[in-house]
């Protein structure tokens, strides 16, 4: 791992590719500005039309062959006193991108910009979720990113482990290691800015990205990214959007085909839809952080009967989850709807642990890895 507090050309070449963004974004939030206050000019009433976060207004794009969002539109006008109040906010939360994050190179984390608010009065955020939501608002607006304008998420990235050299930079400088042969046995913790990073090498047949940090561990203790060549990405439940961004980075540079391996359940049917087809929340951002070819491996209903695994009840909140499966477009597939219709009958959820009942080596056995090879060649 090397380490180097002196310029290099990495160094510079990313500084500038940073400071050129903050500039855009900078324009961009300007640009809205301007925009509402020439509506208050020429007599309009100010409003800013997003479109509807819903699962009915999310469609398949054929040219990105991900899900993004569709026609329907939502309006924020002051003609209401709610609309108002968060045009305010909006404009507020403008204001401290610009004057305190890219004017002076600083920045936040979410959580941070819902606290900064109480200074705000009347548009103080009542709860995160609600700057939360307007940080989006705003990516969308200037189809810009909220690491665009150094937003930072309050969870950390998950982790990498695997044949892969890559190189960070980092406020100390440039740093660069292996993946295997730098890194503890925890892995490379994935920054929050992945674009960042530089792929430098590797010697990888496949990515995995694995829910749970037992079946990480598992496989790492195994020596499974050893024996297939295989980067192990530790997705941590429901993936930050830095886990989706390197899973794509390595996906679509280095042609390394992509697997989800998660628990049998509907939620862990959201985790691999978010990496695979796009999430509804985040819709805007399909084409910067989805996997289109990412291949489902988790535990799937159809196992339960397979290999007899060790199951829980589906709880009324699991059933209900899944009822919902079955009209959300992006599992409007003849597997989906087989695999969710069969589970909604079996009345049970697996998780990926399930597999040890047949030993701890189980999950690298040939009998078990057949199925993956099955999905994508890894021989």
């Amino acid at each position: 791992m090397e380490d180097s507090g002196d310029k290099t050309e990495f160094d510079e070449r990313q500084s500038a590719k940073k400071a050129e963004k903050s500039k855009v974004a900078e324009g961009k939030l300007l640009n809205l500005a301007d925009a509402l206050y020439n509506q208050f000019q020429q007599g309009i009433v100010p409003y800013i039309s997003l479109p509807s976060r819903t699962k009915g207004n999310i469609e398949f794009s054929t040219r990105e062959d991900v899900w993004v969002y569709g026609n329907q539109e939502t309006t924020r006008s002051v003609k209401t006193v709610r609309g108002a109040k968060t045009l305010l906010k909006t404009v507020h939360l403008a204001e401290l991108l610009i004057k305190e994050h890219l004017e002076n190179n600083r920045g936040s984390t979410l959580r941070e910009i819902y606290y900064i608010s109480e200074n705000w009065d009347i548009a103080k955020f009542h709860e995160q979720a609600e700057s939360d939501r307007l940080i989006e608002d705003l990516e969308i607006v200037t189809t810009m990113h909220r690491e665009d304008f150094h937003v930072r998420p309050e969870e950390d990235g998950a982790a990498v482990f695997g044949p892969l050299r890559l190189k960070e930079q980092t406020r100390r400088g440039e740093r660069e290691m292996h993946c295997q042969e730098d890194v503890g046995e925890a892995g490379y913790q994935i920054p929050f800015n992945v674009d960042n990073l530089e792929f430098l090498s590797h010697d990888a047949k496949i990515v995995m990205a694995i829910e749970t940090g037992g079946m990480y561990a598992r496989l790492i203790e195994n020596g499974f990214d050893e024996e297939y060549n295989a980067i192990l990405v530790h997705i941590k439940g429901q993936p930050a959007r830095s886990t989706r961004r390197i899973i794509k980075r390595l996906n679509a540079e280095l042609n390394i085909p992509v697997v989800v391996f998660t628990d049998g359940d509907p939620w862990s049917y959201r985790i691999f839809a978010s990496i695979a087809y796009g999430a509804i929340k985040s819709a805007h951002l399909s084409e910067h952080l989805v996997t289109p070819g990412a291949r489902f491996l988790g535990v799937q209903p159809s196992d339960i009967v397979d290999y007899n695994l060790s199951t829980d009840k589906l709880t009324d909140k699991d059933m209900q989850a899944l009822r919902s499966e079955l009209t959300d477009p992006r599992f409007n597939t003849p597997y989906w709807d087989k695999q969710i219709r069969l589970q909604l009958d079996l009345k049970k959820k697996a998780e990926q642990q399930a597999f040890a009942g047949k030993g701890l080596d189980y999950v690298r056995s040939e009998e078990h890895t057949s199925e993956l090879q099955s999905r994508v060649d890894i021989s």
